[in-house]
This record gives structure tokens, C-alpha cells and sequence, in this order.
């Protein structure tokens, strides 16, 4: 069964804001399930505002692609994923089902607690962008 979802990896100096969820080992990128009728934007935009208290301008998210995995909490689903990149704006802290928020250095490997999409398709990507000297 598939499940769609649209999150944002809010960027700071090389590295990612991660959140997880109430009840839930996983870090994954702050996002969710869509609303009847919203675009991936518009998912982004209410999660954030949700999950984090924060508003982004939707001009600021950046797509970064649609990717599947497995999903990291419920078993026996692959998740669907518009991704969107944008630079932190505001000060994040956890609110709704969000647990915990962690920064995750993106030169740093991936690690067991980091949800599949993460650590196989988002990580990869966004270290691509990575500029050579933080590469080194």
C-alpha cells in the first residue's frame, strides 16, 4: 500500500533538520500526509507550520524530487515523497506529534535511526549539492 507524503530539508550551514515522531525510533525530514486538494507545496507549508511552528515562504522550497521507500513506521507500506529543499527561517521546535528534532550533518554517514527515504535517496542527493570543501 502507498502512502503519500511531501517534506522539506530545511538546510543550515551543510547540515539538516530531522524531527521523530511520537512513539517512533526513525528520523526523518519534518512533512506528512496530504490535505483533500493540496498541492506538495501547500502539504510542505501546513506541516512545517504544524510540526515545527514555523511559516515558509512557498518560494523558498525548492524541489528536490519525488521519491519510495519503505516507510519507516508502518509496516508493510512504501512511501511516495515530493521532497523540498529550503534554508531555515525561524526558530523550529516540536510541536504536534513531533518528539524530537535533531541537526544531522549531511557529511556525516547515514545512521540505523534514520528512515529508509532518508538515508537511500534524500542524504544522497543533498550531498551532491554539497560545495567540494565541505566535501574534504
Amino acid at each position: 500500500m502507498e502512502i503519500r507524503v511531501s517534506a522539506v530539508a530545511l538546510l543550515r550551514d551543510d547540515a539538516v533538520l530531522l524531527v521523530r515522531k511520537r512513539g517512533t525510533a526513525r528520523f526523518m525530514l519534518p512533512g506528512g500526509k496530504f490535505d483533500a486538494a493540496e498541492t506538495p507545496r501547500e502539504c510542505a507549508m501546513r506541516e512545517l507550520r504544524e510540526e515545527l511552528g514555523i511559516d515558509i515562504d512557498g518560494d523558498t522550497l525548492l524541489p528536490l524530487g519525488r521519491f519510495s521507500a519503505v516507510a519507516a513506521n508502518e509496516p508493510g507500506h512504501v512511501v511516495i515523497a515530493d521532497i523540498f529543499t529550503s534554508p531555515l527561517s525561524g526558530t523550529p521546535d516540536a510541536h504536534a506529534e513531533i518528539e524530537e528534532l535533531r541537526w544531522f550533518a549531511l557529511r556525516e554517514p547515514a545512521t540505523p535511526d534514520l528512515a529508509p527515504l532518508l538515508a537511500q535517496h534524500v542524504l544522497p542527493r543533498l550531498r551532491e549539492r554539497l560545495s567540494p570543501a565541505a566535501q574534504a
